[in-house]
């Protein structure tokens, strides 16, 4: 499974950049809204950062409007995948950036049904929001599991970009569930590599070795 990390944050990206990590980015203006920069020096900034992915997300929900600024947003670095809401605006929106050579991103998707078009669209990635619909009591991992074999069936080539995780197991559910990537917090991601026994683990080791007095040094 990719990993992407979901902020706009330059100093989180290049902490997990630098722990080999990371292979994309995900920003939506609500994110760099938060940082209160500009929002294209902030999509520039971070597609210096990371050689991936990075999606950045038109603020237009007309199909005209969301044209201008997607060619706008893939001027901005090579690397810039546009996001794009999952209406028919923005689908027909991702087919036309498709046929230019433009990545999308299609986001805000709830049902298979949903994914089905946006991979019709030839969307790059969809992105399914795992932790909202669980706050609805839907089963969010049916709904991953669902989107992979419906992509299975067709051969289609969009990726499945499971958004809106909120723990570590949303993470590993998506994983089995088929997952082609995940988005996930950084305080979410620097968790992962935590275990109580890994710690208790490292404490015995560590007391072990200073009893000996030795160095490998």
């Amino acid at each position: 499974m990719k990993f992407f990390v979901d902020t706009a944050i330059a100093e989180d990206i290049s902490e997990l950049n630098d722990y080999g990590l990371l292979n994309g980015v995900t920003t939506n203006p609500s994110l760099i809204a938060k940082s209160g920069r500009d929002f294209k020096e902030v999509v520039a900034e971070i597609c210096e950062i990371v050689n991936g992915p990075v999606s950045a997300e038109v603020a237009a929900l007309d199909y005209e409007g969301m044209m201008k600024e997607g060619r706008i947003l893939a001027d901005i670095a090579d690397n810039v995948v546009v996001k794009l809401p999952l209406t028919l605006n923005g689908l027909k929106a991702c087919r036309q950036m498709r046929s230019r050579g433009i990545q999308t991103n299609v986001t805000l998707c709830f049902s298979a049904n949903q994914a089905l078009l946006a991979a019709k669209a030839g969307a790059s990635y969809i992105s399914p929001f795992l932790g909202r619909l669980d706050d609805i009591n839907l089963d969010s991992m049916a709904l991953i599991r669902d989107i992979r074999a419906i992509y299975d069936n067709y051969g289609f080539d969009t990726e499945i970009l499971a958004a809106s995780i909120r723990s570590g197991n949303h993470v590993k559910e998506a994983a089995l569930a088929g997952a082609d990537v995940a988005t996930i917090p950084p305080a979410i991601i620097r968790g992962l590599a935590s275990h109580v026994l890994t710690n208790k683990g490292i404490d015995q080791f560590v007391s072990d070795w200073e009893a000996t007095g030795q160095t490998i040094i």
